[in-house]
């Protein structure tokens, strides 16, 4: 075993401590964040919350049981995030699979096409347009559809199977397979890491979106969690009226209340990802190293 030299040793102490402390950095959000649900009005209103709970208290997750707008907006988000994500990766494998084959006709040209969005595009105002003239506003399917394909993962899956050894189509295609079946028989059981990797970078996307349903949703009854949480972070003053969220919350703080549904919001996120985790690392990897 080849021993360490001394440089080698204070580097290795040097980036342990460096990135311990990026971690804490990273971590600490959250422990605030759950110490303050949990902890009594009181305690958080004189800031005395920065690690741990104080006064132990479960109102402000009562509150939130009790609300219908945040089950109605919790539901919403799960629409959005299953049915999004499951339109984004089928278009984005598909999109992907054709223009990775070099014998599609003008197959640069779509290529740079395609990646010119990921910097240039018409800008918020040509895009709300664009939604209000397809008479989409206020339409779960503008959110769906609307925001279906990123450029940036679909470069990631692109890459993938431009990488898969030609000579198993070629074999295929002699055992008289079609384009369709050698991307399912093929081409998605050897992009799983990349597969999983997009989906969960879609996944994320989708669960945190407010900004366009903000913009395009007016209905209650179609809102995502994230745009409620928007409205009770940015306009406090309110407390969300149009929802009918009360003033009188025996017990609980603002603040609280807010943490406590940022809380829930987290859940889904934190669940998901051990399972996709070991994806992450190749999935990327393997799929940009050529482009």
């Amino acid at each position: 075993m080849t021993m360490r030299t001394r440089g080698e040793k204070i580097f290795g102490i040097f980036n342990a401590i460096l990135l311990t402390a990026i971690a804490m950095v990273c971590i600490y959000p959250f422990i605030y964040i759950l110490a303050v649900s949990l902890s009594d009005a009181k305690s958080v209103n004189m800031g005395a919350v920065w690690l741990l709970p104080k006064g132990i208290n479960l109102n402000s997750y009562s509150q939130i049981v009790h609300k219908e707008g945040i089950w109605t907006a919790y539901l919403n988000s799960f629409f959005y995030m299953f049915m999004g994500t499951a339109v984004s990766m089928a278009l984005t494998t598909l999109g992907a699979y054709a223009l990775s084959k070099k014998r599609l006709v003008g197959h640069r040209f779509l290529n740079l096409f395609v990646v010119f969005t990921m910097w240039f595009n018409a800008g918020m105002i040509p895009m709300y347009l664009n939604f209000k003239n397809m008479g989409m506003l206020d339409n779960r399917w503008a959110i769906i559809f609307g925001f279906a394909i990123n450029t940036y993962n679909f470069v990631i899956l692109r890459t993938y199977f431009a990488n898969v050894p030609q000579a198993l189509e070629e074999a295929a295609k002699i055992d008289g397979a079609s384009d369709f079946k050698v991307l399912l028989k093929i081409y998605l059981p050897l992009a799983v890491p990349s597969l999983a990797t997009v989906a969960l970078f879609y996944a994320v996307e989708r669960w945190n979106s407010y900004f366009w349903p903000m913009i395009l949703l007016k209905s209650d009854s179609k809102i995502p969690l994230q745009v409620v949480l928007k409205k009770m972070v940015v306009d406090m003053s309110s407390r969300m009226d149009s929802l009918n969220y009360g003033r009188d919350m025996t017990g609980t703080s603002e603040d609280g209340f807010i943490y406590s549904t940022m809380v829930i919001a987290m859940i889904p996120m934190l669940i998901l990802y051990p399972f996709i985790q070991r994806y992450f690392v190749k999935g990327v990897m393997v799929g940009s190293v050529k482009g």
